[in-house]
């Protein structure tokens, strides 16, 4: 199976941990900044980090954008730029585009310019910890290590009134369920004839690639 390729345009803090999260999970990816200094930094991380300016439409073909799956436009500070290299990747008709936006006007823009997800990534992490403290929930991410997470997430849909063992999810997914939150009640280390429902969470511990594959299903 074809490795999937990432290209991260902006190495400020969130542009640098996306590129150096995918590379650590054993994605390939390049990673493009103005900056001499941080393309020194990350270039032992990622398979590939470039100097070049991302609002040039030559130097974008010059590298070979076209080969990615996934661009993430992770400038945040020069909203200019963020627009412009959003607008040249749609042109390019690169797959899937992420676009960091910095403010509403900034997101608004994105939008327009077709943008397949656009994040505000102090928003984004505000808003899940609140709901998180509000929902009572147990846990949403933890890092185990390089390879393995335990990370909590909402069953696929066509799981629903199934058991776990009908479903066969490790064999499947290669992930293991070591709880159930179920409203206000949280059921550990279920059994293979528990049946799930619609608005299950389940507490998943795994090896990140396997997760990530099944965050994908679940987003398709």
């Amino acid at each position: 199976m074809k490795v999937k390729q990432f290209v991260v345009f902006g190495l400020g803090r969130f542009g640098m941990s996306v590129a150096m999260t995918l590379s650590e999970a054993g994605y390939e990816v390049m990673a493009v900044d103005k900056s001499e200094e941080k393309i020194q930094e990350i270039s032992t991380v990622v398979t590939q980090a470039v100097q070049a300016d991302a609002t040039d439409l030559d130097t974008l073909k010059a590298l070979g954008i076209r080969n990615f799956d996934v661009a993430i436009v992770a400038i945040g500070k020069d909203m200019q730029s963020s627009i412009m290299t959003t607008l040249l990747l749609k042109e390019l008709e690169i797959s899937y585009v992420v676009a960091k936006a910095s403010t509403d006007t900034h997101k608004k823009v994105l939008e327009k310019l077709g943008a397949d997800r656009i994040v505000s990534p102090e928003f984004d992490m505000g808003k899940r910890i609140a709901n998180n403290l509000i929902a009572g929930n147990i846990i949403d991410y933890i890092q185990l290590s390089h390879d393995y997470s335990i990370m909590e997430i909402p069953i696929l849909p066509e799981w629903s009134n199934h058991t776990i063992a009908q479903l066969d999810i490790r064999a499947q997914y290669g992930i293991n369920i070591i709880a159930v939150e179920r409203g206000s009640e949280v059921y550990v280390t279920p059994g293979p004839d528990d049946i799930l429902k619609e608005d299950d969470l389940l507490v998943i511990v795994g090896n990140n690639r396997s997760i990530q594959e099944l965050e994908e299903k679940r987003h398709e």
